[in-house]
């Protein structure tokens, strides 16, 4: 139902009128309006004032009329308009056939993020004749609303108000993942160029975290050699410390987040790459080029070796990360462990700092002077975590260390002694059984001293040395939130990519996956900025709703289809659901809707505030 404007003998006119489907004499559903109402000339009702009629629409749009004789038709009228439906027995309008309509929302965020333009430019770029956006759509819409292979998402063509594809051939679905592979970096470059342009992101921290995905495959992906056996491709599905504690091939994903809990980028590497080594390579291609100014690199004892660092000093940027206490010099424990010096700020809590200069080397091998600062801090909460978390371990090394002659210790159980071995003991090519009458002899107590004293204490090292150590702390911490994108991800959206196989469709895959994880996020940002939720104090990344929830909610609002070219909403009472439209300013009224009224929903939708 909509304004228009018309002319009769030259004189401008305004009447309310509602677009309509009906059969022509072929019988083809064909387009025509209806006019529900002649209001009258337009020089009846102009003020004067520019742009009367753009007013006028806006007005009726938002239930309070220029015009009083609109009233009755509007949304907020007690009567706008009386539905008479006819079902016949037998109809196929019998049946209900609610269709998603929460795509309109997703597919705005694609364009605010520019991959509408960038996907329809490339395609004619590269003359590729199939529709490789509608494709890219239908996999990353699926995998943020019902996650599932690849074949399946495509499958779900069909559950959308309007289908998404018009046509085609359920293989281009690989076709499209070898595009997305092909222009990864563009694409993340495309939508960091739009988040700095529309959202104001200029991110002053940056976290970087590595997780890995298992796939329940025979064994790990052979190395690609030359002729002369040097390998020029290794496998990408390699056997390593999977997350999940599974004897399966992994391949690590390095993810970088902005301090809004925005992912930034990716990267993915074979499954038996240390932590450490992800990160040069990661930076260099992902983040070295895009256009940030200086920000904090945030990141676990992981990625703490200098290399990694002084990359990120060499490119004017900083970091803060921890680093293992353990693993500390002897003289850095002590004083770590000395009561002088600390604040405390409660009894539960307590920290010091100090500047230290430290020889190191770069990526180079080159030696190289450094200052930075050193913070470390005791928790009583973090103790007693640690404690609990780690109480059957701790109790089987007091009974170990109180009746060795008790225990008899395989190989197997040995790897979890392995970091309290003696060196000059250990044994690393047998799987023997152990003689358990020199375990006392075997085990470095003294170590394990060493590690229930560690329990509690943190260390972090960082390039800002004007930085106050509470500041450090808290935005260390921050790095906790990272987790929780890492659990959206292989929770609620599903990224273990179980139907996918080639190193090319896996990177595809991930991306795809980064980028149902920026939409969520984009939604639960805007539902804090708009007010109508409450951040958490507590939580680094406040998010409205919980990944889950949004899910549930998003799958809720769907439209069905009625006699006469009529279309209802479903469930947009639901209380999630609701939230989320009115963080967007979505109104949907209580009323029945034609076919041109959906389109412009979509129209009217702001992303970004």
């Amino acid at each position: 139902m909509f304004i228009e404007k018309f002319k009769n003998n030259g004189k401008d006119y305004l009447r309310l009128v509602h677009a309509v489907r009906k059969p022509n004499k072929n019988g083809d559903m064909v387009s025509t309006k209806k006019v529900l109402l002649n209001i009258g000339p337009l020089d009846r009702f102009d003020d004067g004032l520019p742009d009367y009629v753009v007013r006028l629409k806006k007005s009726f749009k938002a239930g309070s009329p220029l015009i009083p004789s609109l009233e009755p038709y509007c949304a907020s009228g007690k009567m706008a308009e009386t539905y008479r439906l006819s079902f016949s027995e037998g109809s196929p309008e019998c049946f209900g056939h609610p269709k998603l309509f929460s795509h309109v929302l997703l597919e705005r965020i694609l364009e605010e993020l520019g991959l509408n333009t960038f996907f329809s430019s490339y395609k004619g770029f590269t003359k590729i004749q199939y529709d490789v956006y509608g494709f890219a759509k239908l996999l990353i819409f699926g995998r943020l609303l019902n996650p599932a292979s690849k074949s399946a998402t495509v499958r779900q063509n069909g559950d959308y108000f309007e289908p998404i594809l018009t046509q085609c051939n359920p293989d281009n679905v690989f076709d499209t993942l070898d595009f997305i592979h092909d222009n990864k970096d563009k694409i993340i470059r495309r939508i960091n160029t739009n988040l700095v342009k529309k959202a104001g992101r200029s991110p002053e921290i940056v976290y970087y975290d590595v997780t890995n995905f298992y796939f329940e495959i025979p064994g790990p992906d052979d190395d690609v050699s030359d002729g002369d056996g040097n390998v020029i491709e290794k496998g990408l599905r390699k056997m390593g410390v999977c997350k999940e504690e599974r004897k399966l091939p992994i391949v690590q994903m390095g993810l970088f987040m902005d301090d809004g809990g925005i992912p930034i980028a990716i990267e993915s590497f074979p499954g038996n790459t240390l932590d450490h080594l992800t990160l040069r390579p990661a930076l260099e291609k992902n983040i070295d080029g895009l256009e940030f100014s200086r920000f904090i690199l945030i990141g676990d004892r992981g990625i703490c070796c200098y290399p990694n660092l002084l990359h990120l000093k060499d490119a004017g940027n900083g970091y803060i990360v921890s680093k293992s206490l353990l693993k500390s010099t002897k003289k850095e424990r002590e004083w770590t462990y000395r009561d002088d010096g600390y604040l405390s700020v409660s009894d539960d809590f307590k920290y010091k700092s100090r500047i230290v200069k430290k020889t190191v080397k770069d990526e180079n091998g080159n030696k190289r002077t450094i200052e930075e600062k050193v913070v470390v801090y005791w928790s009583r909460k973090f103790q007693l975590r640690a404690e609990r978390e780690n109480k059957k371990f701790l109790d089987f090394l007091k009974k170990l260390q109180e009746h060795p002659e008790n225990f008899r210790i395989t190989a197997t159980q040995s790897k979890s002694l392995r970091k309290f071995f003696k060196k000059e003991c250990v044994n690393e090519k047998t799987g023997e059984i152990l003689d358990s009458t020199k375990i006392r002899a075997l085990l470095d107590f003294d170590k394990v001293a060493e590690y229930r004293k560690s329990l509690g204490y943190y260390q972090i090292v960082t390039s800002e040395l004007t930085m106050e150590a509470q500041e450090v702390i808290d935005k260390y911490h921050g790095l906790t939130q990272i987790e929780d994108q890492f659990r959206v991800m292989k929770g609620d959206l599903e990224t273990r990519p179980l139907y996918v196989r080639t190193p090319e469709h896996v990177t595809a895959h991930l991306l795809i996956c980064m980028i149902a994880l920026i939409m969520l996020r984009v939604i639960q940002k805007r539902m804090i900025s708009s007010g109508n939720v409450q951040p958490d104090p507590d939580a680094y990344w406040s998010t409205g709703l919980n990944g889950h929830r949004l899910q549930e909610a998003l799958n809720k609002w769907k439209v069905d289809l009625l006699p006469g070219e009529l279309y209802r909403f479903m469930d947009v009472d639901d209380p999630d659901l609701k939230l989320i439209l009115d963080s967007f300013d979505i109104s949907i009224p209580a009323k029945l809707y034609r076919k041109a009224e959906l389109k412009s929903i979509k129209t009217g939708i702001k992303i970004f505030m």
